[in-house]
């Protein structure tokens, strides 16, 4: 299968996974989806300094810098099924 059509299934299968993952995956699964949608971080840091949720966003996808959208997408295909069990 074509790599697109795979992260598409992952993508799907997320939203499906028997149990919610902690919070620190769920910033992976965000970060890992944006890298592999848009590529490096494009937006500015927030501004609130008290948005905690925004910050951890942003500095996950931040991390990110750099790596292809191809590795991203086979990173979340693999969390994704890692997840599922």
């Amino acid at each position: 299968m074509e790599l697109n059509t795979l992260f598409q299934q992952a993508v799907t299968d997320s939203k499906e996974l028997p149990d919610k993952p902690g919070n620190n995956v769920l910033l992976q699964l965000y970060s890992l989806y944006k890298q592999s949608t848009e590529g490096d971080i494009n937006i500015d840091a927030p501004a609130n300094p008290f948005d905690f949720v925004a910050k951890a966003k942003y500095t996950a996808w931040d991390e990110l810098k750099g790596k292809t959208k191809g590795s991203a997408m086979q990173e979340y295909i693999d969390l994704v099924n890692k997840l599922k069990g």
